[in-house]
């Protein structure tokens, strides 16, 4: 299967460009690079008091890395809101090799052993980019970023970049930025640079110097999981902190 280098792939985030392709159907895959760009502030997640019940009420269970290419294929899937997809052969495939190398993450959610909802995406650095989330049930995807959001957090990350706004990222806290604010951002976060996590843009100097140069800091994709150590011991592990921890992190910072 042909699939983008990783070398490659990783560069092009690093630029502020990721790949798509025009239809699930379609061979080939053309780089984006948007003009206005969607951001998710770590401190600025929605928590409803709605979303808030369904995640104490634990009503999915909530994995991570547990079926990458399950869920990408899921999110692959047309469905009624979404009669085609972008996210082709090559696409499903780079991915792939992407998340066998440490690079991409998924955070999944089942009820009664079927996988209903989630998410997949990039990181490089303290920066992840997610690439697409699904529902096939109420509030999946919901729960999925709400876990994404409070896994970043406890684990350093400093920037969420959801690519496009919908209005159902708006309803969770996502805003819209120019690209040149958003590379600022994205520069100054491979950098080493802080403060990147709320919704005010950086100085107009940040990044300035260019894209920084590889190896960069990474986030700790496990560090949430130590919050739920407790929860892990009275027999309620669900691969995932229990609810209460997602929802105790969310509540405090946003």
């Amino acid at each position: 299967m042909e699939t983008i280098d990783p070398a490659l792939l990783l560069s092009a985030y690093a630029q502020g460009l990721f790949p798509m392709a025009d239809a699930a159907d379609d061979p080939s895959v053309h780089w984006v690079e948007p003009r206005l760009r969607a951001i998710l502030p770590l401190d600025g997640f929605r928590l409803s008091r709605s979303l808030k019940k369904v995640i104490l009420g634990e009503r999915f269970h909530v994995t991570t890395d547990r079926a990458f290419a399950d869920m990408v294929a899921l999110c692959a899937e047309p469905a009624a809101d979404r009669p085609t997809t972008w996210i082709n052969p090559v696409i499903k495939a780079s991915y792939d090799r992407l998340f066998r190398l440490g690079h991409a993450h998924s955070v999944e959610c089942w009820q009664s052993g079927a996988l209903v909802g989630g998410l997949y995406g990039v990181t490089l650095g303290r920066a992840f980019f997610g690439e697409s989330m699904v529902s096939r049930t109420r509030d999946a995807s919901k729960v999925a970023l709400a876990h994404l959001v409070a896994r970043l957090r406890a684990g350093g990350w400093q920037l969420l970049d959801c690519q496009f706004i919908t209005p159902h990222l708006e309803t969770l806290g996502a805003i819209e930025i120019p690209q040149a604010d958003y590379l600022r951002r994205l520069y100054s976060v491979l950098a080493g640079g802080a403060g990147t996590t709320g919704g005010a843009a950086l100085g107009a100097g940040a990044g300035a110097a260019g894209l920084p140069s590889p190896p960069f800091v990474a986030g700790d994709w496990g560090a949430l999981d130590a919050l739920g150590a407790a929860g892990a011991a009275d027999g309620r592990a669900t691969g995932s902190p229990p609810g209460y921890v997602i929802a105790q992190l969310l509540t405090n910072t946003s």
